[in-house]
């Protein structure tokens, strides 16, 4: 057993819960009995992702597929400045109670009594302050997008998370949108020397352009294409973005960001054998499959490198649409 599943597995050994409904032992929830080592924290209640996780998580009859895993306890904050994100707290918080989701008033209090955390917080800038908690308590830890609010922010995340030897990883989940895998891995097209993906993408004016919700699409762009992008191009309109990649090997990508008119998910791969179109996108069970197992066993399915490389992607779009659409390098700005 390695090191970091060692500590996995070792998270808690005996002490009260403070602010907690649960104990450290089994937890009654709804019936059902939650082992230790299958609790889960939510930290952020200001995001339906936390709804749909909880409610999957906690069915009445859940998914084998989801391994036992409940979740018995939330931390609503989350964000405290963006309107859109804040105002949804208190209805969210009634939800997840109906759920047999005890809610606490901390983040250590929720540390204490739980073995793996789903950091929801909807508001990037706070991602990095309370991953450093989780860290710092031993617990296996998916962040949901965005990962940080700024590049320096989500390399920090990854370097704290080295440095306490925590898994941790962070996606959308468009990224297991229907045949994005068998297209990455050539079973369909032969290997991909292209793509062009698009998604909504309004604009938060805390976080970079496309990091607030343009990610989705761009999160779908790497999954198909993974890591190399040296140089990006941004056009920007008031209802459009289209942001081209060059990456090292000559392959190009892009990335059409939606403001206006009807909205929606998708996009095309080009390969060697063909043409394929991204298939339908299938909600948050998929990925809430990949992040049990991210649990199970300490190994995060997308690499930090590839998170991190696609954070740089919309910084640069950024810094191309403030120089007026030139081409800027990813990493040389």
């Amino acid at each position: 057993m390695t090191e970091t599943n060692q500590s996995r597995r070792t998270f808690i050994k005996s002490a009260a819960v403070t602010g907690l409904g649960v104990s450290l032992g089994q937890v009654t929830l709804l019936g059902n009995t939650v082992r230790p080592g299958k609790r889960v924290g939510i930290i952020g209640l200001d995001t339906s992702h936390s709804i749909a996780f909880a409610k999957a998580l906690n069915a009445a009859s859940p998914d084998p597929k989801l391994k036992g895993y409940r979740a018995v306890a939330a931390y609503p904050y989350g964000s405290k400045t963006i309107e859109s994100s804040f105002s949804r707290i208190p209805g969210y918080i009634d939800e997840v109670k109906k759920l047999g989701v005890e809610v606490v008033d901390s983040i250590p209090a929720l540390l204490s009594g739980v073995d793996a955390v789903l950091l929801e917080t909807n508001d990037g800038r706070l991602h990095l302050e309370q991953a450093l908690e989780v860290f710092k308590a031993g617990k296996p830890v998916f962040i949901d997008k965005p990962i940080a609010a700024s590049l320096a922010d989500a390399q920090a995340i990854f370097d704290a998370a080295a440095t306490h030897r925590v898994p941790v990883f962070s996606t959308s989940s468009l990224r297991y949108a229907e045949n994005i895998a068998e297209i990455r891995s050539g079973a369909l097209i032969g290997p991909v020397t292209g793509a062009a993906t698009y998604s909504p993408a309004p604009i938060e004016p805390t976080h970079p352009d496309l990091l607030w919700y343009g990610i989705h699409g761009i999160e779908m762009l790497y999954a198909l294409l993974g890591t190399g992008c040296e140089r990006v191009t941004r056009v920007y309109s008031e209802g459009t973005d289209i942001v081209v990649g060059t990456w090292s090997d000559g392959r190009v990508g892009t990335f059409r960001g939606i403001r206006s008119g009807r909205t929606g998910y998708g996009g095309t791969a080009f390969g060697e054998k063909g043409q394929a179109a991204i298939g339908e996108y299938g909600g948050y069970i998929p990925l809430l499959y990949q992040i049990v197992d991210f649990f199970d066993s300490g190994v995060p399915p997308v690499d930090s490198k590839e998170t991190l490389e696609l954070v740089a992607f919309i910084e640069a779009a950024d810094e191309s649409r403030k120089r007026g659409g030139a081409s800027v390098s990813l990493w040389n700005r």
